[in-house]
């Protein structure tokens, strides 16, 4: 199997105001959540989650293997581009995501693997927002990463312009997953504690 899976969890987590890995949901932290979810799609040693340096991390089950951001304060494509160097040899793609997803559904993820065709990425889109940590990346497109953030541009939209990108539109992901939950993420007390309410 030629899939991998990325998980970002070393954002400062401002907005929250505690580090999203570690919030307790449902007997278990966010991280093991989105990491237990991941497993029903992709072999558990094809996941590879992408922290800060000495940031604290619950367990995690054996087998996932963890990196480090190497410069601090890069954004998402800092944690792409160790979390594709950290994939095993042979992996050619990998769907990424944070490590805030708690409703990750598993037709999702399969769904945007589909998606990907002969593209180098695929994203859900709306009228607003472009989902780039929901969406497949080849393994290739690190080379682009690397330019971008050598030129400072830490913005994931840019790397959608500079590659072969199937933006796909949410509407269609309504099939499978109707009430879009796979994009529900935990920015905000408040948004952690409906959360909390609908589990």
């Amino acid at each position: 199997m030629n899939r991998g899976a990325i998980i970002l969890c070393g954002g400062r987590s401002a907005r929250m105001g505690r580090d999203k890995a570690t919030l307790p949901i449902g007997g278990e932290t966010l991280l093991q959540r989105v990491a237990g979810r991941l497993e029903s799609v992709i072999p558990r040693d094809h996941i590879v989650v992408v922290a800060a340096k000495h940031q604290e991390l619950p367990p995690l089950a054996p087998g996932i293997r963890l990196a480090f951001d190497q410069i601090p304060g890069r954004g998402p494509l800092e944690g792409l581009s160790t979390g594709i160097a950290m994939l095993p040899p042979g992996i050619e793609t990998a769907f990424v995501t944070g490590c805030d997803a708690p409703f990750l559904e598993p037709a999702f993820i399969q769904t945007m693997f589909d998606r990907l065709g002969d593209f180098e990425i695929a994203v859900p889109v709306d009228d607003s927002c472009s989902y780039g940590l929901a969406a497949v990346y080849r393994a290739t497109v690190r080379s682009r990463v690397e330019q971008l953030l050598a030129a400072n541009r830490f913005r994931v939209r840019d790397l959608f312009e500079c590659c072969e990108t199937n933006r796909v539109s949410v509407h269609d992901l309504r099939r499978i997953d109707p009430h879009l939950k796979s994009l529900i993420n935990l920015n905000t007390p408040d948004a952690y504690q409906r959360v909390l309410g609908m589990i």
